[in-house]
């Protein structure tokens, strides 16, 4: 998935780079594919994309903006991007007896991914095959690393009260939590 990317030798001076070189990896490419291999789980906070090192572990959110900050370190250009999707168990595997026993059909899933030139990058979940890819957007925004905690929480949720209602926004956030404790590690 990473080949789409641009490639380059971590930077002596980087402190990014240097964290990854300490893992004895050499590249951009080595670095994206060690994130990519980690488990999928939430680090103890969810918005400090620096605890995958510590933690050996990382959501969308963190792993790509972990991914993000080194590509800007590298002076590669790549866009952290987080879109708003069907989730579904043919595109996240995992979730579907969550969905069921809720009674939906997906659910509206903020999820963060990397762009670079139009194309889309997804180091969420290594191994897991998907019937369909995460593809179909009903929304899309550029973001800084920073803004995978507190910014993306609130496109999320202001995303599911303007199409849902504040009535079905608990039930909708509620069966979202369970579906990312089934998926994780």
């Amino acid at each position: 998935m990473y080949e789409s990317l641009p490639n380059r030798n971590l930077s002596e001076a980087g402190e990014l780079s240097q964290a990854f070189s300490k893992l004895g990896l050499s590249s951009f490419h080595e670095a994206c594919e060690y994130v990519w291999k980690l488990p999928y789980g939430r680090t103890s906070d969810r918005a400090n994309w620096r605890l995958i090192l510590t933690e050996g572990q990382g959501a969308c959110s963190t792993k790509h903006a972990l991914l993000k900050e080194l590509a800007d370190e590298l002076e590669i250009s790549v866009d952290l991007v987080v879109g708003i999707y069907p989730m579904t168990e043919a595109n996240t595997p995992g979730v579907g007896n969550v969905l069921t026993e809720y009674g939906f059909e997906f659910i509206p899933e903020a999820h963060c991914y990397l762009s670079y030139q139009g194309v889309r990058v997804d180091l969420t979940r290594y191994g897991i095959e998907a019937d369909e890819l995460i593809n179909d957007f009903f929304s899309e925004k550029v973001i800084e690393p920073n803004g995978i905690g507190e910014e993306k929480q609130e496109l999320h949720k202001e995303y599911i009260r303007n199409e849902y209602g504040e009535s079905e926004f608990e039930e909708i956030w509620k069966a979202r939590e369970e579906c990312i404790t089934a998926i994780s590690t």
